[in-house]
C-alpha cells in the first residue's frame, strides 16, 4: 500500500516539475540568465521612459554658440548612455516640432526629469523633453553595447 502511493506521488512531481518547466517558457530561445540581466517581465519587455525633444524657447541666434550647445547635449547624451541610463538617443530628420527621442533605462517619469535636467541645450532652454511611460523590448538595454561595437567615430568627438 506504501509503494504504490509513494510511486504516485513521485510520478504527479515528476508531472508538475515537467509542467512547470514547459510554462517557464515555450520559446527554444529563451535564456533566463540574459532576461533577468536585462530586466525583462515574461514577456521580454519592461519599462522605459521615452522623452520627446521639442524646441525650447530661447533658441539660440548665434551659429557658434548653438553648436557649442550641440556638443555640450551630446556630450551628456554619451555620459547618460556610459552610465546605462539612457539606451536610444537620436534625431528625427524630417524638420519638424519633435526634434528627436530618448529612451530612458528608468521606471518613472520622475527619474527621467531628473536625468533631462543635466542636459545643458534644457537647461539653457534650447530644447524642452515631453517624458512618457513606455512599454517595449527589454533586449533595447543591449542596443549601447552592440553600437560601441559599430560606432568608428562618436558624434559627440
Amino acid at each position: 500500500m506504501i509503494i504504490p502511493m509513494i510511486r504516485n506521488l513521485f510520478i504527479a512531481l515528476l508531472v508538475i516539475a515537467g509542467t512547470s518547466c514547459v510554462a517557464q517558457s515555450k520559446n527554444p530561445q529563451y535564456d533566463a540568465q540574459l532576461a533577468q540581466k536585462v530586466g525583462a517581465d515574461e514577456y521580454g519587455m519592461k519599462i522605459y521612459v521615452m522623452a520627446f525633444l521639442k524646441a525650447g524657447p530661447n533658441r539660440l541666434k548665434d551659429s557658434a554658440a548653438r553648436a557649442e550647445l550641440q556638443q555640450a547635449h551630446l556630450k551628456n547624451i554619451m555620459r547618460l548612455a556610459d552610465e546605462g541610463k539612457l539606451i536610444v538617443a537620436g534625431p528625427f530628420l524630417d524638420n519638424q516640432d519633435i526634434h528627436g527621442i530618448f529612451i530612458f533605462n528608468v521606471r518613472t517619469v520622475e527619474e527621467a526629469k531628473t536625468l533631462t535636467e543635466t542636459d545643458p541645450a534644457i537647461k539653457a532652454g534650447s530644447l524642452i523633453m515631453e517624458l512618457h511611460p513606455w512599454y517595449g523590448s527589454a533586449a533595447l538595454v543591449e542596443a549601447y553595447r552592440l553600437h560601441k561595437k559599430v560606432e568608428k567615430k562618436s558624434v559627440a568627438d
